[in-house]
């Protein structure tokens, strides 16, 4: 397993922080080895099967770890893919590519998903009145 049972907690805390504000929506999915040649194709289809694609603002992102590959990759739907442009998924990319190269995957998956709440924020804002959670906030391991 990568994470211990304190860093799936403060993951999963930091999914419920960062979807407080947003009607956005981040999961996380951890497997030991990459089924694909292209770790973003496997999120592609790790995001379809979760259907993922029926937010109601098109605004669910995945965030892909495969273990034992070293590989991961950011799956966002088009909501959010239009608002942000690929230069944000980059600059995520590096940030936590930074953090595994320290051996920090659950401090850089927290700082990733923080940056990415704040872009759903900024994008996609919370309705008071109705900020359903429509994906669970728990890791998913495959």
């Amino acid at each position: 397993m990568l994470f211990t049972k304190e860093e799936e907690a403060r993951i999963t805390d930091a999914i419920r922080a960062a979807e407080q504000s947003t009607s956005g929506e981040i999961r996380v999915y951890v497997e030991d080895f990459c089924l694909r040649d292209h770790p973003v194709e496997r999120a592609a289809e790790l995001f379809h099967l979760f259907g993922m694609f029926n937010t109601q603002q098109r605004n669910a992102v995945l965030i892909y770890l495969a273990d034992k590959s070293r590989h991961f990759a950011f799956w966002g739907d088009t909501g959010i893919n239009d608002a942000v442009g690929f230069h944000f998924w980059t600059a995520e990319k590096q940030l936590f590519k930074e953090h595994l190269q320290r051996d920090a995957a659950a401090e850089g998956l927290c700082a990733v998903i923080q940056q990415i709440g704040e872009r759903l924020q900024a994008f996609f804002p919370a309705d008071p009145n109705n900020n359903e959670n429509e994906l669970p906030d728990e890791i998913i391991y495959g």
